[in-house]
């Protein structure tokens, strides 16, 4: 760790965002939004591992490394084509202009060899009362056992979102928790709303490696 010193900053709260801005995990929109974040997250701590490197010194094996080559994550994304001798299928365009990054890091070196890694979260997830990770809803209704007791967990965004449409009543709870937490068959509730509400096994997993690569880049 002295020698290499990384560090794994990831997210978490991020189906939250997508409820915030009422985008369907299972969209377009989605991947869009995975790779503008996630791009964001990037830059900002790839610059400041360069500022750090700045005041206390790049870390010991960064000569000929990628940094020290100018090769940034989306950069290598060639070279990973190369050695599986087939084409991935993410966009290869930024939001962002990365000259500043990259100039930083040639005058500076990293202090950081990683920088980011998408760790699970569950537990603090639940403190600060957000979705863990990256992933989608696991449950909108359901009881969680740990050491402490039992925690019943209940969806604040959808229950924001039936009342504003004045549908959260005891008879549409009810509905729920007799599908286990799921509003798919919840005849009542618009459509809309219940596609935004799909939980993590009502949802197609290729759209949570499609993510998932929109990040990796």
């Amino acid at each position: 760790n002295l020698k290499h010193r990384p560090v794994g900053l990831g997210m978490m709260g991020y189906q939250d965002a997508l409820y915030q801005m009422e985008i369907d995990f299972d969209s377009d929109e989605n991947l869009e939004f995975a790779d503008r974040s996630m791009e964001l997250i990037s830059y900002s701590a790839i610059l400041s591992s360069a500022h750090l490197a700045e005041e206390r010194g790049a870390y010991a094996t960064f000569k000929g490394s990628k940094w020290d080559r100018d090769l940034l994550p989306l950069d290598t994304l060639e070279l990973l084509e190369q050695e599986r001798g087939s084409e991935i299928k993410v966009p290869k365009t930024s939001h962002y202009d990365w000259t500043p990054v990259r100039e930083a890091i040639k005058k500076f070196g990293m202090r950081n060899s990683n920088c980011m890694a998408i760790a699970p979260t569950a537990t603090i997830s639940n403190i600060a009362g957000t979705v863990p990770c990256v992933e989608p809803t696991y449950k909108n209704i359901y009881m969680k056992e740990n050491l402490s007791g039992n925690f019943l967990v209940v969806n604040r965004f959808l229950v924001d979102a039936l009342e504003k449409e004045g549908l959260w009543s005891e008879d549409t709870l009810t509905k729920i928790k007799v599908e286990n937490g799921s509003v798919i068959n919840v005849d009542e509730i618009p459509v809309s709303i219940r596609r935004r509400f799909k939980e993590t096994f009502e949802i197609d997993p290729s759209w949570i490696l499609k993510a998932a690569a929109r990040r990796g880049k």
